[in-house]
């Protein structure tokens, strides 16, 4: 009896090539029989902890749109153009650190690189609570210290680089759109947490914001350390990250991902300061601003399956088509000065933000098989396309949190030169329009190869 039952760890044990360190040597996800007795478990429980850590990191990310929204409690005395700034930073800088957080993978390992990550979360946190009861210290300082918040916007590429290695092709869009959502989850987690954390007790206290995230970024360091797996797959050279520079795809999907992530993150990070600077209704932005992100988020693995059923093109097209008819919504209601269809308006986009980040996800990983299908399909063609796809989803994913950086800008540029944000929303209306039909001439076009593969 003691040895059948031991028999299946065995064979479990061989199959992978364990190594110190916790490195799995043999990842076959592709292979039915590997996946479903012994990677689908192995996956799902690294899922688990990169969700959590990602979780802490994109909350740390958009601490300052919503703290920003009580700093005039705190004697900070800022125009709205400046409120806009220091929600948009924190966007830009970990747009830019989302390129070396990709390099890491490759570099130190997933579950390393998670250790790593999660730990650097402490220096933000502690910079915000030590920062914003301090009105002494200046604007600029402020504002630097609110860049180092990007340090959590990088760990969504690093995290969706490794996941990616884990799961078979029939089921990353689900994958990813999971360990997508569940780091999302956290901009609207933070949004409506923060409001009750800093005045518990009575009075106020802003710093609690940056306190309370350090014993959950220590947290989610120690998981990763105890329950995440390295794979030496992925521990390849970075040449492949450089190879994904070549493809046109890459720079296509970038564009992409700049009018589905970049509005997600953009418009969560302005939200609350927008409804309380066109509408005056700061009660609305701390009591009811989290919502947005928080439907844009579970829309998002709900794209990725979707787009697994469909393909990711049509489900792209589909979710730009609503981003206009919300900017358009929102415009009209700040012409009419209709607070109720502004918030109904940004929900809309919200949730078509959703959908889209799911499904340009997913169109990336089939991109690059129906390339490497394309060269032949043998086996070391197939593993050399898999790491230009993780390659790509970082520098995808960096370009494209560039627009959590423009957003706010922009509507910060419309404020202060035009005195509203409808010019922003014109804009914005015009760009999702562009980029619907950008999405339907590479890779709906009739006859193409990528339409034929339904990418």
């Amino acid at each position: 009896m003691t040895t059948t039952s031991a028999q299946p760890e065995v064979i479990e044990e061989e199959s992978l090539d364990r190594r110190p360190g916790r490195w799995i040597g043999h990842w076959t996800p592709e292979d039915p029989g590997f996946w479903r007795t012994t990677g689908s478990r192995i996956a799902r429980r690294n899922l688990i902890w990169s969700i959590f850590a990602e979780h802490i990191g994109f909350s740390v990310w958009l601490l300052w749109s919503i703290v920003v929204v009580r700093l005039g409690d705190a004697g900070w005395q800022l125009t709205t153009s400046q409120a806009l700034w220091l929600a948009a930073v924190p966007s830009g800088v970990g747009a830019l650190l989302r390129l070396p957080y990709t390099f890491a993978v490759p570099v130190f390992g997933g579950r390393n690189w998670t250790i790593i990550s999660a730990l650097l979360l402490i220096v933000p946190c502690a910079g915000l609570a030590w920062a914003v009861e301090r009105p002494e210290i200046g604007y600029p300082v402020l504002l630097l210290i609110a860049g180092t918040a990007g340090l959590g916007g990088g760990n969504f590429a690093s995290s969706m680089a490794n996941i990616s290695f884990f799961y078979p092709e029939r089921e990353k869009g689900w994958a990813l759109g999971l360990n997508a959502a569940g780091g999302n989850i956290g901009v609207a987690v933070v949004q409506f947490l923060v409001p009750q954390v800093i005045v518990l007790g009575g009075g106020l206290a802003l710093a609690r914001a940056g306190l309370m995230y350090i014993p959950l970024a220590v947290i989610a360091a120690v998981c990763a350390y105890l329950f995440m797996d390295n794979l030496v797959e992925a521990r390849a050279d970075v040449g492949p990250v450089w190879s994904s520079l070549r493809h046109r795809d890459t720079w296509i999907m970038s564009l992409l991902y700049i009018g589905t992530f970049g509005s997600f993150i953009g418009y969560s990070a302005a939200f609350p300061t927008l409804l309380t600077s066109v509408f005056g209704r700061p009660d609305v932005a701390l009591a009811w601003a989290f919502l947005g992100a928080a439907v844009g988020s579970l829309c998002r693995p709900f794209g990725g399956r979707l787009s697994d059923v469909v393909g990711g093109a049509r489900v792209t097209v589909a979710s730009f088509v609503l981003m206009a008819v919300g900017a358009l919504a929102a415009l009209w209601s700040v012409e009419q000065r209709s607070m109720g269809v502004f918030f109904a308006a940004f929900l809309l986009l919200f949730v078509a933000t959703g959908v889209g980040n799911g499904s340009t996800y997913r169109m990336i990983s089939r991109i690059f098989q129906v390339k490497g299908e394309d060269l032949g399909g043998a086996p070391e063609v197939m593993l050399a396309m898999r790491r230009q796809a993780a390659g790509a989803l970082g520098i995808i994913s960096a370009v494209g949190a560039l627009g959590g950086f423009l957003v706010p800008i922009c509507y910060a540029w419309a404020r202060s030169t035009y005195g509203g944000i409808q010019p922003a929303l014109r804009f914005y209306v015009a760009f999702f329009l562009v980029l619907l039909v950008v999405t339907w001439a590479a890779y709906l076009r009739p006859g193409s190869r990528m339409a034929r593969a339904r990418v």
